[in-house]
C-alpha cells in the first residue's frame, strides 16, 4: 500500500515544534517532504537531550521520513536554489516571523509566478497581520492569550502548565495540516494553489469549545474550578494512598451509579450531574476520602472490571504499555541511519487502505544536499561553488 499523500511534494523551512510535527504527520502519510534547514541557525529542538549518534531524540522523531537539505538563507545563491526547486513542489511550509520571507524574496506573492499551484502555509504565534503580528511568544503565551489559562488549574494554584504543548501541536500542527488538505482539494478544482495563515492564538481561541461558546452566547465567564469540566464537579484526579492519581470522568448516570458502587457512597449515585454546588463539594470530598484509603493498584483493579469512566493516571512508560495502545501499534521501531532501530510513537491515523508508516529517523543536516542540488540540474563543480561559499554543507 502507498501512503494517501503520496502525491504530495513539500518544501518545509519550519523550525521548533508547530511546523516539524505537521510536515513529519504529512510526511507519515506518504508526502515527499525537504526540510531546508539553516546551517548557522540554532534550533532549540535539535539541541534538545538526550542525544542518539549525535541528533537530538526529538529532532529524529520531529524530521523521520524527511530528507534534509542546508542553505544559508542569507545568501543570494540560496534563494536561488528555492526558486530553481518550488516549481517542482506543492506545499510550502514556514514558521518565521512575518516579513521574513518577504525580506528574503520567498514570499507567496514571488514564489506563486513561478508556481501558480503551490500552496504556501504559514505558521506562526499571532498570525500574519494584527497588532501582535511581530511579537514573540511560545505555547504558554499564546493560551495565556487566547483565555485558555484562566480557567485551566486550581485556586490554591492558579493557571497550570501543561506537559503537552497544546498551542504547538493542536493550534499549530493540528490546523497547519488541515488547512494544506483543505486547499489541495481546493486546488483540484480551481487549479491554483493559496496562501494560509495559522494563528497558534487564534485556534487556541477557538478551542475555546464550552467555555467560549458559554460566555460569548451567553455572557457566562469561566475561571478557575468553576465548570463542570474544570474541576468545579467531582469529574478530577484523585491521589491514592500511595500518592498516584486516579482520574475521574463518571458524569453520565450509569457511570456515576457504578463508581460510588466501588467507593461504597451509594448515596450520591443519582446527583452526579446537581448543579449545586455544595453537592458538587461533597462528592468531590467523599471521592477524595476513599481513594486515599487504598493504593494505587488497589483501586486498579477495583475498576478494571467497570465501564464507569475511571482510569488510573499512567506514566509515559506505562502508557506505552498499555495493551490498548499496544495493540493499536502505537509504539514502532523506526531504522536510524545507522541502521538500528529508536522506539518513536506512531502515526495515530489508520486508513482501510493507504498506509502510515515511518521510514526512517531525522537524518543529520544537509545530508541529502548533494541528491537535491543534483536533481534540481547542479553540476558537481557548481555543487563544490555552492559548499565553498557556505550556501551549504
Amino acid at each position: 500500500m502507498s501512503g494517501a499523500l503520496a502525491s504530495l511534494k513539500i518544501l518545509d523551512f519550519s523550525t521548533l515544534l508547530p511546523g516539524p510535527y505537521a510536515t513529519m504527520m504529512l510526511a507519515d502519510m506518504g508526502a515527499d517532504v525537504l526540510r531546508v534547514e539553516s546551517p548557522t541557525r540554532p534550533d532549540l529542538v535539535k539541541m534538545l537531550p538526550p542525544m542518539d549518534a549525535g541528533i537530538s531524540t526529538s529532532h529524529a522523531y520531529l524530521n523521520r521520513g524527511k530528507r534534509s537539505l542546508a542553505l544559508d538563507l542569507k545568501q543570494p545563491q540560496a534563494i536561488d536554489v528555492i526558486k530553481r526547486l518550488i516549481a517542482d513542489y506543492d506545499v510550502l511550509v514556514e514558521q518565521f516571523r512575518p516579513g521574513v520571507m518577504a525580506r528574503l524574496g520567498l514570499d507567496y506573492d514571488t514564489l506563486r509566478e513561478l508556481n501558480p499551484r503551490l500552496i504556501y502555509c504559514s505558521i506562526t504565534g499571532y498570525g500574519q497581520t494584527g497588532p501582535f503580528r511581530e511579537r514573540a511568544g511560545h505555547d504558554i503565551n499564546y493560551l495565556a492569550t487566547a483565555g485558555v489559562s484562566s480557567y485551566t488549574g486550581r485556586v490554591d494554584g492558579g493557571p497550570a502548565l501543561m506537559g503537552v504543548q497544546v498551542a504547538d501541536v493542536a493550534g499549530g500542527s493540528f490546523h497547519g495540516v488541515m488547512a494544506i488538505l483543505a486547499a489541495v482539494i481546493e486546488r483540484q478544482n480551481s487549479g491554483v494553489g493559496q496562501a494560509i495563515d495559522i494563528s497558534m492564538t487564534d485556534a487556541s481561541f477557538a478551542m475555546n469549545a464550552m467555555s467560549g461558546a458559554a460566555w460569548l452566547a451567553g455572557g457566562k465567564e469561566a475561571g478557575l474550578e468553576t465548570t463542570v469540566l474544570n474541576g468545579g464537579s467531582f469529574y478530577d484526579y484523585y491521589q491514592t494512598r500511595d500518592g498516584r492519581y486516579m482520574s475521574v470522568g463518571s458524569l453520565e448516570p450509569q457511570f456515576m451509579a457504578q463508581i460510588c458502587d466501588v467507593l461504597g457512597c451509594p448515596e450520591f449515585a443519582h446527583q452526579g450531574l446537581s448543579p449545586d454546588p455544595g453537592v458538587q463539594k461533597a462528592i468531590k470530598q467523599r471521592f477524595k476520602s476513599a481513594f486515599l484509603e487504598r493504593d494505587f493498584d488497589y483501586w486498579c483493579q477495583a475498576f478494571a472490571g467497570q465501564d464507569a469512566c475511571v482510569e488510573p493516571v499512567l506514566s509515559l512508560s506505562e502508557a506505552s504499555e498499555h495493551p490498548q495502545l499496544k495493540d493499536r501499534g502505537m509504539v514502532i521501531e523506526v531504522e536510524r541511519s545507522t541502521g538500528q532501530p529508536q522506539q518513536q510513537a506512531a502515526c495515530p491515523i489508520r486508513f482501510s487502505r493507504s498506509s502510515s508508516s515511518a521510514a526512517f529517523t531525522g537524518v543529520g543536516l544537509g545530508v541529502d544536499g548533494d541528491q537535491v542540488l543534483a536533481d534540481a540540474g547542479y553540476n558537481p563543480e557548481q555543487i563544490a561553488q555552492l559548499k565553498n561559499e557556505k550556501v551549504t554543507l
